[in-house]
């Protein structure tokens, strides 16, 4: 199944969820230091590897991280091409004050923000969907 491209469709549909627990931001000059840890997401850098782990991953490693973020997840298939969801929802959130780190899954688009920010981040988004549905 491909993913959505259109975007009226994409926002309507984009169903944010938020992941349980706090999710943080790490470097690892050496990538073996994460040996035996499954991170939520990895991204290899030219000088290490950046790794979003859990708090309590971070915290039992005694790993160095800045940026306690929630996680939410636009549940709708977002083609790897479409063009204008993380304009569309980045910039909704930065109007109100949110920052927001974007990751591309596959299938979804996933939101890190400032965990206290993540309710009003729901009702942003939620919102945003609204005025897209027909």
């Amino acid at each position: 199944m491909t993913g959505e491209r259109n975007l009226d469709v994409l926002l309507a549909t984009m169903d944010p969820v938020c992941r349980e627990g706090t999710f943080v931001f790490v470097f690892l000059a050496d990538p073996n230091a994460a040996d035996g840890l499954t991170a939520a997401a990895t991204v290899a850098e030219e000088n290490g590897l950046s790794l979003v782990v859990t708090k309590r991953d971070a915290d039992i490693r005694g790993w160095t991280y800045h940026f306690e973020a929630g996680w939410i997840t636009l549940r709708v298939h977002s083609a790897l091409d479409a063009v204008g969801l993380t304009a569309a929802v980045s910039g909704r959130l930065a109007g109100i004050g949110i920052s927001c780190n974007v990751i591309a899954g596959y299938h979804h688009d996933h939101l890190l923000v400032p965990v206290a920010d993540v309710p009003r981040a729901l009702d942003a988004l939620t919102e945003l969907a609204g005025e897209h549905r027909r």
